[in-house]
């Protein structure tokens, strides 16, 4: 029974010893799931807030964003477009900010550089606005040689001392002397139903200030008829940004004014019945893209869109250059007879002047 006993004590101490550390054991694993949990929770609780915090953070700069593109869209006037030699200036159709964008528009250009923009759109000042969009050089150059949609030099045309040139296609006029382009400017030509009359003609007589035959109300400033018969000619008048007239060649005033000076009139037989000899050469060509883009907006993607090349020009005056060439010399030899006959006629003596008795 001792025995028993003795052996059975350590038996039953080792058995008390495991069910003390299986009970620590599963209580450190019950605290370790309790303090997870917990954790769990909280970073659970952080993350909710956080996304709350980020929606509600994404909700306000959306807002942010919707409400900037509205202030943008009904006050900000649009940034002109600049993608290369010719930009594009946007004119939105709402007048108020048409009124913006001229302020804009006034304080970027000075009054050269806006004329100078306006007539390579083909308008003038009273028309500024006759347009969605004005294309808008890069560099401004106030004589406008830079943008010469004319050849510089002309071989074809090196003896002839002026000839004007009218493109139909592109609504230009080009002045050369012996062959060199010494101006070039916009027109409004014949609207369709008026079309201008093309070929070769040359300039008959001016006026400083004509009235039309189609309203007596219409002035037409420095007035130069090229068709007699047909009463067409150019002078100055509004510039639309298109074809617009009742068959003449529209310009602007300085243009006008420049030419009127430049080309040389007709000469007639004493009484004016016949032409005794011819004036500038004036040569008229082509058609308008009736319905299509404006020419000058294709600038915008290609600066040499509107350029005519040599061997255009070439082909297009080569044929008339014989009748140019005798046109001429037949005026300078009437020019220098005239000129001798006054000449005689200044030196002749006086007669002397009889005193009534």
């Amino acid at each position: 029974m001792y025995l028993v006993e003795k052996i059975n004590q350590p038996v039953y101490f080792m058995k008390n010893i495991l069910v003390k550390k299986s009970f620590l054991y599963v209580l450190f694993i019950s605290l370790m799931v309790v303090s997870c949990k917990k954790e769990i929770e909280k970073i659970s609780d952080k993350i909710s807030d956080t996304a709350s915090s980020i929606t509600e953070t994404e909700k306000q700069d959306s807002v942010v964003v919707k409400k900037d593109s509205v202030i943008e869209k009904e006050s900000v006037p649009p940034a002109m477009q600049e993608d290369g030699f010719y930009n594009a200036f946007i004119l939105p159709k709402d007048k108020k900010m048409r009124d913006s964008i001229y302020a804009v528009f006034s304080k970027k250009y000075n009054e050269k550089e806006r004329y100078a923009i306006l007539a390579l759109n083909r308008l003038d000042s009273k028309n500024k606005w006759n347009s969605d969009t004005l294309v808008v050089p890069a560099k401004i150059d106030t004589t406008l040689m830079s943008y010469s949609p004319f050849p510089m030099q002309l071989d074809v045309l090196s003896p002839v001392k002026k000839f004007v040139i009218f493109s139909y296609p592109i609504q230009a006029y080009g002045v050369y002397s012996n062959g060199s382009l010494v101006k070039w400017g916009p027109t409004s030509m014949g609207k369709k139903a008026a079309k201008t009359k093309t070929g070769l003609t040359f300039a008959n007589w001016k006026k400083q200030l004509a009235i039309s035959t189609v309203s007596s109300e219409w002035k037409l400033p420095y007035n130069f008829n090229i068709f007699n018969l047909d009463g067409i000619g150019w002078h100055q008048y509004d510039l639309p940004g298109y074809p617009a007239s009742h068959s003449c060649l529209r310009l602007l005033m300085k243009d006008a004014k420049w030419l009127y000076g430049y080309a040389d009139t007709w000469v007639l037989n004493p009484g004016g019945a016949t032409t005794k000899a011819r004036g500038t050469a004036v040569m008229v060509y082509g058609d308008y893209g009736w319905g299509k883009r404006k020419p000058w907006r294709n600038l915008l993607e290609d600066p040499n869109s509107n350029n005519i090349s040599v061997e255009e020009m070439t082909k297009m005056i080569e044929p008339n250059i014989e009748k140019i060439l005798k046109e001429q010399d037949n005026r300078e030899r009437v020019v220098d007879s005239i000129k001798a006959a006054k000449a005689v006629l200044e030196q002749m003596p006086q007669a002397p002047k009889t005193v009534a008795p």
